[in-house]
């Protein structure tokens, strides 16, 4: 499950080709199998032609080629080790959703990503492949039975270049061979499956039956011939067929974005707005009244001449649901002539109440001006700084709790637009006279990108970074973001947990921060290195277009022990910047008590899942909205429009506000020597 927010500005992707050799088998064996059950393969080399293969045609698929087409924005922050698989359907056929993929079975071939970011593929096939054999003629006589594989796309992320149960279990509902239907637990409907028979005496479903289903006791069958037999699931019979070297386009799934980017404005909010607000899995909890909404832009829509109307509209519109991951692209003509211009300053807001200035660019109006850091702003305009901050509306709206609002309405109090006059009231440090000035807004984005924590990382900075700290010799762990290269943020991980116990380091703090989230699987195998147990999190419920209900997923998110086990007391530092995964992975870690959390603020408490809800619209613009809901074991709402709220709750001071001191880490430092001590 993916979770992103809608604030973050730039992400920078690495592409990495893989050339991953195959290897052709011969002569491996195989056993009889029980009716309805797999069977093991074994390793042991037989002489040639075991127990009597039947020959096979002289256009027997030998080697599959195809492309891989994609529209998700998210697809490519899985290509650091990727690779197609022979995929196994041993899963789907046992409708076991955490059925592992057995090693002896898996044919991995390469995948090649071209200038223009298209991929293709190759995969050489075995010639006796070893995944588990079923007999599926439904005539009840005990027969050999055949393999069925898929091809997918997978990348790898944990161990060496086949996968593991932490990859993926189960079957492939996207960038497959096979089409799978997302409202009726990812049953195949369509599509092209590759079997492979030891003989020409062993049957297969011709159709999917009357009840839809495939390899059901309702299907009709017919034999299928010896050697591998390419099935495609959208012919009415089945087509059977051999081809050399067929070519495969593997198939995104329901991920795919949901292209409306020819249509007219008004055909494009429509299907917009018919799509994301029948599936939004918030709606009560936020009482939004999506006809008064339609009824109010709607008209707005209709009477865009421009495409920069259009944009007002939209984001407009956004501004109305309390999400924050309902996000609309950035028109940058209509970011600079309403927020394009600042006067030089940073601002924070104190716990107290005070607003004071934390940073001056050199020469901009508030250095010209004799502001300095430090200086506490009383009037903004003609109001009080307070009421001036609640007036404003951020750009990086809208937001899932007020917390996170607040911080942004300080951030973009100071962006106006360029040219634009403002009388500002303040005292510098020291000094008890009130000063008034008139600033000037220029054009300066720095101080927005200072504002962004995520763009103020060091661009050559690993994703995860560890120490130990000299004040307490407890550990220190960074972790910046669950979006990057996953197999290298999965070995930095493993690295720093081993180093961890091997030091018999005695407490870990976990800086949070700075995580906009991302991989939400990856956040839950990182938790699982500090539990030795098997513990639910929370079921995710999806609209179903076939019932009109939220229905939950069978396979609840959950931790997992991992291989190695961490046994210290823990520390979270979060701030409302902790989005998504990362509040999913805070969450998870205050399990049994496994941790505290510390911070100024609790997390952002935004926890929808978007994976399914991105959009193309016209003018280049993209949208999304949530999908997933997430609830506890006890059907309560997760995080969403709440965050994480720390057990240590961190005052906002001038010393901490002007970077003087780390107080959240003080803090955490001081309540783990506590608890060791």
């Amino acid at each position: 499950m993916k979770h992103y927010p809608n604030r973050l500005i730039s992400l920078l992707f690495v592409f990495v080709i893989i050339a991953t050799a195959c290897q052709t088998i011969n002569n491996l064996p195989f056993t009889e199998p029980t009716p309805g059950q797999t069977t093991e393969a074994t390793l042991t080399p037989l002489p040639a032609n075991p127990i009597g293969l039947a020959e096979v045609s002289e256009n027997e698929p030998v080697f599959i080629i195809g492309d891989i087409p994609y529209t998700s924005p998210f697809f490519l922050n899985t290509t650091s080790e990727p690779f197609v698989l022979l995929e196994d359907q041993e899963g789907f056929i046992l409708r076991d959703n955490e059925h592992p993929f057995k090693l002896e079975s898996q044919v991995i071939g390469p995948v090649e990503i071209h200038d223009d970011l298209s991929l293709s593929y190759g995969l050489a096939l075995p010639s006796v492949p070893q995944g588990a054999f079923f007999d599926l003629d439904n005539d009840k006589i005990q027969d050999r039975g055949v393999q069925v594989f898929a091809v997918a796309y997978w990348s790898n992320t944990w161990g060496g270049p086949y996968l593991e149960q932490r990859d993926g279990t189960g079957w492939s509902t996207a960038y497959a061979s096979t089409i799978t239907d997302p409202d009726n637990d990812g049953e195949i409907i369509g599509g092209l499956l590759v079997v492979w028979a030891p003989d020409d005496e062993q049957g297969f479903p011709t159709s999917f039956g009357e009840d839809g289903l495939l390899f059901t006791e309702d299907d009709p069958t017919d034999t299928i011939p010896a050697g591998y037999s390419l099935i495609d699931l959208n012919e009415t019979p089945f087509l059977v067929y051999k081809e050399t070297r067929p070519h495969i386009t593997l198939i995104e799934g329901d991920v795919a974005v949901n292209d409306f980017k020819d249509l007219s404005y008004v055909d494009a909010f429509d299907a917009l707005f018919r799509k994301a607000t029948r599936e939004y899995p918030f709606t009560e909890d936020k009482r939004i009244d999506w006809q008064v909404l339609f009824d109010q832009y709607a008209p707005k829509i209709a009477e865009a001449n421009s495409p920069e109307d259009f944009y007002r509209a939209l984001r407009d519109f956004t501004y109305e649901i309390p999400d924050s991951h309902v996000g609309l692209s950035l028109n940058p003509d209509v970011f600079f002539e309403e927020q394009g211009g600042s006067f030089g300053m940073l601002l924070t807001e104190l716990s107290d109440g005070r607003v004071i200035v934390t940073d001056v660019l050199p020469s901009t109006a508030s250095d010209e001006a004799g502001i300095q850091v430090g200086a506490e702003i009383l009037s903004w305009g003609n109001q009080s700084i307070s009421e001036a901050i609640s007036d404003v509306m951020p750009y990086f709206g809208p937001y899932s709790t007020e917390h996170t609002k607040r911080i942004d309405q300080v951030t973009f109090l100071t962006r106006v637009a360029p040219g634009a006059r403002l009388e500002v009231g303040f005292s510098n440090p020291g000094d008890s006279e009130i000063q008034h000035v008139n600033l000037t807004a220029e054009v300066e984005y720095t101080t927005l990108f200072m504002s962004i924590p995520a763009l103020n990382e060091d661009e050559l900075s690993l994703p995860i970074q560890g120490h130990v700290l000299d004040s307490s010799q407890l550990g220190y762990i960074s972790i910046n973001t669950f979006d990057d290269d996953y197999h290298l943020m999965a070995q930095l991980w493993e690295s720093h947990i081993q180093a961890l116990i091997d030091s018999e380091i005695p407490g870990l703090i976990i800086d949070m921060r700075t995580n906009s989230g991302g991989s939400s699987g990856l956040a839950y195998d990182f938790a699982g290195y500090f539990f030795d147990e098997e513990i639910i999190l929370y079921n995710s419920a999806y609209y179903n277009d076939q019932t009109g209900e939220f229905e939950y997923t069978d396979y609840p998110a959950k931790i997992k022990p991992a291989p190695l086990l961490y046994e210290g007391p823990i520390a979270v530092l979060v701030s409302p910047d902790c989005v998504s995964a990362c509040e999913g992975f805070t969450y998870a870690l205050t399990q049994q008590g496994r941790s505290i959390v510390i911070g100024h603020y609790p997390s952002s408490g935004a926890f929808g899942e978007v994976g399914r809800g991105q959009y193309e619209l016209p003018e280049e613009l993209s949208m999304q909205f949530p999908t997933g809901r997430p609830e506890t074991p006890d059907g309560d709402l997760l995080i969403e429009g709440i965050g994480v709220t720390p057990d240590i709750i961190v005052l906002v001071t001038e010393d901490s506000a002007l970077g003087i001191i780390d107080a959240v880490l003080n803090a955490a430092e001081q309540a783990l020597l506590n608890m060791i001590n």
